[in-house]
């Protein structure tokens, strides 16, 4: 059952009033995976290199290699699912657990290692960001920034340029991903209004994964749940079993195809359970029972659904379980050990790119500064011996 305990239904319908009903989730393949459609194989595969990518990272981050990490265990369906039902060029505006959605768009793993680690190959923001804040113009996916919510009604506003640009009018939507808990800001409200009133191609994407970090969906709010508040906006609505891959794939399609088509936007609540930590700075078992977790896990485990189906259908067998658990498991660490090899940007990265043209007189301060620092502690402090050589021209060439 999906977290928030409604009832669920094989019939996939978009309501935008409310009725004295719990709203029914929307599922296509029940706990034994007896039903599906296309794209199944791939969109398999590609949940299984989360974990595989979440495994290490997690482990390498616990060891002081990295600084932060955020894992999608549980939650595979609704990343990739959701990321199935887009094209790749619709604009993404992230959360922070939708790295799926970049794997699918083909974002490599030297990619991934690049941005986690900081090193030269993290094109996208220079090793400036925190691990896991991706950002890819060329995969369409606008880069994530840590405050919760922000990206919503950035989302709006992006999908009513889209509608106002010939070129992509009638072609694009935006996709906007966030947690339950992020929708108890004012930002989700302000997002909804603004695409509503305008008629913003844009589908809001809410993974209600039961934890707001440490608080529990029952203690976030009253009503039914994320999907009820779209009618009083006006904005057609409906609720997904998150853990069901081909569910999630599509409700996305369709609502896809109806905010292009009427340049308007949908809510969609992908029930589901964050079975990992929040990150890990997170001990989820100080505020929930590990039995749960471990229930959970057995119970509705969105992986095992799609292993069944595959299985079900003679696509999928133990021999190609193991052959692409043991690839991924040397492909991922083969990647994390190059990554660790290469040289971080320059230190003067950290002053460019704010401000077009003219670097503006208090960064240069601040440059100035850190260079002055940088010549007086750099050969005689160890800790900082050891981080500058590992970047370029050993962390004394300032811009």
């Amino acid at each position: 059952m999906p977290n928030s305990a409604s009832p669920v239904t094989t019939e996939l319908h978009f309501f935008d009033a409310v009725s004295d009903k719990v709203i029914p989730a929307y599922r296509v393949l029940d706990g034994n995976g007896q039903i599906g459609e296309a794209f199944a194989r791939k969109i398999y595969e590609k949940m299984s290199l989360l974990p595989a990518l979440d495994n290490v990272l997690y482990n390498v981050q616990r060891q002081g290699k990295i600084s932060f990490y955020m894992t999608t265990h549980g939650e595979e369906a609704a990343v990739i699912g959701s990321a199935a039902g887009l094209d790749d060029t619709d604009e993404v505006m992230g959360q922070y657990r939708e790295m799926g959605v970049l794997l699918w768009r083909g974002f490599s793993l030297n990619a991934i290692m690049g941005q986690c680690l900081g090193n030269e190959e993290d094109s996208g923001t220079k090793g400036r960001q925190m691990p896991v804040h991706f950002g890819s113009p060329a995969h369409h996916f606008h880069t994530i920034s840590s405050p919760l919510a922000t990206q919503i009604p950035q989302a709006a506003g992006v999908g009513y340029a889209l509608k106002r640009d010939p070129a992509r009018r009638g072609k694009n939507c935006t996709m906007v991903y966030f947690g339950e808990g992020a929708a108890s800001e004012g930002d989700f409200h302000a997002g909804m209004l603004l695409a509503s009133v305008l008629g913003s191609p844009t589908v809001f994407f809410c993974r209600n994964n039961g934890f707001a970090i440490s608080t529990p969906a029952a203690e976030q709010y009253a009503g039914d749940g994320i999907a009820s508040r779209g009618p009083g906006y006006g904005v057609k609505t409906v609720r997904v079993d998150g853990n069901d891959a081909l569910a999630v794939l599509a409700a996305v399609r369709e609502a896809r195809r109806y905010a292009i088509a009427e340049s308007k936007p949908v809510l969609i609540e992908a029930t589901t359970y964050r079975v990992g930590h929040h990150s890990t700075s997170d001990d989820s078992f100080a505020y929930r029972p590990r039995s749960e977790v471990e229930n959970w896990k057995k119970t509705d485990n969105p992986l095992w659904r799609m292993r069944r189906f595959l299985e079900g259908r003679g696509w999928w067998d133990e021999a190609a379980e193991q052959e692409m658990k043991d690839r991924y498991k040397n492909e991922v660490l083969a990647a994390f050990r190059r990554g660790e090899t290469l040289k971080r940007h320059p230190l003067g990265e950290l002053f460019t790119d704010v401000y077009g043209g003219e670097m503006p007189w208090h960064l240069k301060e601040q440059r100035d500064e850190l260079s002055a620092l940088l010549k007086k502690y750099s050969n005689v402090w160890e800790p900082w011996k050891k981080e500058l050589a590992k970047f370029q021209g050993n962390g004394k060439e300032m811009l």
